[in-house]
């Protein structure tokens, strides 16, 4: 089985931007070898003959056609605005620009 070394870890964790104690870290280090065990014990599959899938049913698309429908109109939509300008929405700034 595959270890799970410090600098993988380490990097893991960056990645993630986690802050592990050393208890987590020698849990996340425990699933995460198990887990690559779980992954080598799958690759001992013989696939040859097992057609890919991109999905795992053979629903292909569930979708309905796109149609026009009638929409409210403008003025109804922004009276339930606390602002409004020029037929949108006006909402505080939450980007500051220097």
């Amino acid at each position: 089985m595959k270890k799970i070394d410090d600098e993988t870890l380490d990097y893991v964790e960056i990645l993630a931007k986690l802050d592990l104690s050393e208890d987590e870290r020698i849990k996340a280090k425990d699933d995460m070898e198990k887990m690559l065990a779980f992954i080598e014990k799958m690759n001992e599959l013989d696939t040859k003959d097992v057609v890919p899938l991109s999905h795992v049913t053979d629903i292909n698309n569930v979708f309905r056609e796109d149609e026009e429908v009638s929409s409210f109109e403008a003025e109804t939509i922004l009276s339930n605005a606390p602002k409004n300008e020029n037929n949108m929405y006006e909402v505080p700034c939450t980007i500051l620009s220097e």
